[in-house]
């Protein structure tokens, strides 16, 4: 506190109440090929039908990182998404003649939002780049009409049965000495590729303004570019509206509204969308998406997902991904041709794959054994997918249900979901070798479902972190006492702050005992670790000891036959 140069009372408060925090454990990551969607910006998503409402259904070339992303969710209600796209070939679809990609909202906003400056060709584009933007097509009813001679219906716009009737001027422009601001905006499904009927509706904007300051009686911005720019969930506004010839159809639109007419040549236009394209996605663009969740200070993640991936991009998640940030896993399946109709050489495959083509000895990734044959609902046909979101989406299972600490593998939590068959089935033999290597196989047992029947990291050094419960601790006990510690930078390094630090990690160490997480720890911080050397460099020290709870992997039931006249406090714990 200041120094008083005068009487007088001065009041401080100090907090002493910092806890160790909770932190999350069940937020995926993954990054994918997708029909529909923001490019290079990451979404999150909390079941299947945000899944499709956002990225488009699956089809030929996005199923395997839809289904990746959808089994994830069976299990889970946070992913972390993102569309990787080829930037140079992929295009929005748009009323004008240029080929565009607007990539996300801030890309549109920096580059495409002001009208008069983005120089571009037609009045609309689809809200993401992609053959899906194909599909639509918007009409706009910009003209008012005299009610008392003519009809407003279909064949003053074929579009005015949808309406509540003729745009005219709103009360914000009346009350300002404006004119004929309003205008009625349609959004259709010219092909069905959304709906999966065609010409269907799929939004409708009722009475928007063509004055910039215009305002909806909650205050909220009627302009028609914010309204629809903000609003709609497939396009956005590129130019004032054209006439036949391309050319601007009014100067007036975008103007304040008072005091002026807003007028226009033609009082209706529409334009069915083209020029989307996505084209192929290729192993650098998938990384560059992926680098988006490098930063663990700006994004939290704790499963990291890779899907189809190939092992260029498998490599480059374990290195700077999961190895980079600490605070997560990265799981991965292997090959498509290592383990589909494979003959009896599966597991070998798998093997190989592990060790050559990942080459990589790490306790923060997690890799099963075969793909799953699922079906796919929205093309009515079956899939070949790998089974890495299911086992993510197996750790989150086990975090409700119990705690990260806990093995998402066995009968009690390791069931898999949505499983038609496997690629193969491992016998002991092939599950010995998997084991052996660090992959954990996944079997189909009769009666008892498939299931997830390892706990494995890639870690080849024998350790308690070659365990996914331990790892998964590890990871909990750093990243949340972490987050706690950042509250005593700055301060003195003396016996209090020393105690105060203690006092903070103890309790948190003991609720985790309490729920089986750990056998015992120790919390050493003092003078014996923050000698005067350490305090001289301004550093603190705190060391804490674990004893982490093992999941059983091995059970040994022996059979004991005696003689009817044994006692058995004779011979029990002799053999």
């Amino acid at each position: 506190m200041a120094f008083q140069l005068s009487p007088g009372v001065n009041v401080s408060e100090i907090d002493l109440t910092t806890i160790v925090p909770a932190v999350g454990t069940t937020e995926g990551a993954y990054v994918g090929r997708f029909q529909w969607g923001p490019i290079n910006e990451i979404t999150t998503i909390g079941n299947e039908i945000e899944l499709v409402s956002t990225f488009g259904k699956p089809d030929a070339n996005t199923y395997l990182d839809f289904f990746t992303a959808a089994n994830f969710l069976a299990y889970a209600r946070n992913l972390k998404l993102v569309r990787a796209a080829n930037t140079s070939i992929a295009n929005n679809a748009t009323s004008g003649s240029q080929n565009i990609l607007i990539k996300n909202n801030d890309d549109y906003v920096t580059n495409y939002l002001d009208l008069s400056a983005n120089g571009l060709s037609g009045m609309f584009a689809a809200r993401y780049a992609g053959e899906l933007g194909n599909s639509l097509k918007v009409s706009i009813y910009a003209n008012t009409i005299n009610t008392i001679t003519t009809a407003w219906n279909a064949a003053t716009w074929s579009y005015a049965p949808e309406f509540d009737g003729p745009p005219s001027t709103s009360t914000y422009a009346t009350n300002v000495n404006g004119k004929n601001d309003e205008m009625h905006v349609i959004v259709i499904d010219e092909d069905g590729a959304f709906s999966g009927r065609a010409n269907t509706i799929l939004e409708k904007f009722s009475f928007l303004s063509k004055a910039s300051d215009a305002k909806n009686d909650d205050g909220s911005s009627n302009y028609y570019v914010n309204a629809i720019n903000d609003r709609s969930q497939y396009i956005y506004i590129l130019n004032k509206a054209l006439d036949a010839n391309g050319d601007v159809d009014t100067l007036t639109w975008g103007s304040a509204a008072a005091n002026v007419t807003f007028t226009q040549n033609s009082a209706s236009y529409t334009s069915s969308l083209s020029g989307g394209q996505t084209g192929a996605v290729s192993d650098a663009n998938r990384i560059t998406a992926y680098d988006l969740f490098s930063n663990a200070d700006e994004v939290d993640i704790s499963l990291v997902m890779t899907g189809a991936a190939n092992s260029s991009v498998v490599q480059h998640v374990i290195d700077n991904i999961a190895l980079s940030r600490k605070d997560c896993v990265a799981f991965l399946s292997p090959a498509f041709s290592d383990v589909v109709n494979q003959s009896g050489l599966e597991a070998n495959n798998a093997i190989d794959y592990r060790n050559s083509s990942i080459a990589r000895s790490t306790s923060y990734a997690v890799m099963d054994s075969s793909w799953k044959y699922q079906f796919d609902k929205y093309n009515n046909v079956y899939r070949w997918v790998p089974c890495n979101g299911d086992v993510a989406g197996l750790c989150v299972r086990t975090d409700f249900e119990r705690d990260p600490w806990y093995s998402p593998a066995g009968f009690n939590r390791g069931q898999l979901k949505n499983v038609v068959k496997l690629s193969y089935n491992p016998d002991k033999a092939d599950r010995d070798e998997l084991y052996k290597n660090g992959i954990n196989p996944i079997v189909t047992f009769r009666g008892e479902g498939t299931v997830l029947f390892g706990d494995k990291t890639l870690q080849a050094k024998p350790s308690a972190f070659d365990r996914i419960n331990v790892r998964r601790l590890f990871i909990v006990l750093e990243k949340a006492i972490a987050r706690a510690a950042k509250y005593s930078l700055f301060e003195f390094n003396d016996a209090f702050t020393r105690a105060q630090f203690v006092a903070l990690v103890e309790p948190f160490l003991r609720d985790v005992q309490g729920r089986r997480g750990i056998f015992d720890f120790r919390v050493v911080c003092d003078e014996t670790n923050n000698t005067p050397e350490v305090i001289d460099r301004n550093e603190f020290v705190g060391d804490i000891y674990i004893k982490p709870a093992r999941s059983i992997n091995f059970i040994q039931l022996n059979f004991i036959a005696v003689r009817t006249g044994v006692a058995f406090d004779e011979i029990v714990g002799r053999f």
